[in-house]
């Protein structure tokens, strides 16, 4: 692979590595899966690089990639999530530690979203990253439609998870 596709690769990954914290967090319950979690995500998205074309905003598809890497291993393993080894990539990425203050108050409100489905957890999740409904169906690959009567069954699955 060329060295300019590296260097983009690695800036844009850099610039919006939040991005897969979040998927992370939203499907890990500690330190080492988010770790393990984030590792995979980030040699799938360099496995998909080439084949980005722009269609759609890098950060659009980024989520997609990391919600798809994040439900497949889940479904795959509900415990433990098997990497693939990343001494081969020449690359070195900067990983800023995550700091999740601001998150903490959401505590309960995560507590709720681990207890629903995998596709459920990615509208929530896109939903809390403000994405509007074009944005989340075409993340999700659904139709608009669809995206918000399952928002709006969530919303009330939620809602009872939370006020029993």
């Amino acid at each position: 692979m060329d060295k300019a596709l590296e260097h983009s690769f690695v800036e844009l990954l850099e610039k919006h590595q939040n991005i897969v914290h979040k998927v992370c967090r939203l499907y890990t319950n500690n330190q080492d899966a988010h770790n393990d979690l984030f590792q995979e995500i980030t040699i799938q998205l360099w496995k998909a690089y080439p084949k980005f074309r722009g269609d759609a905003k890098f950060s659009t598809w980024m989520y997609r990639v990391g919600l798809n890497t994040a439900i497949t291993l889940y479904r795959k393993s509900k415990r433990s999530i098997k990497t693939q080894e990343f001494e081969s990539v020449q690359f070195k990425i900067k990983s800023e530690p995550y700091d999740d203050t601001e998150e903490q108050q959401l505590k309960q409100l995560y507590k709720g979203v681990h207890q629903l489905n995998d596709i459920e957890k990615a509208l929530v999740f896109l939903y809390l990253e403000d994405k509007n409904y074009s944005e989340i169906s075409e993340t999700l690959g659904i139709t608009e439609v669809n995206a918000r009567v399952k928002m709006n069954r969530v919303k009330k699955k939620l809602r009872t998870i939370l006020n029993p």
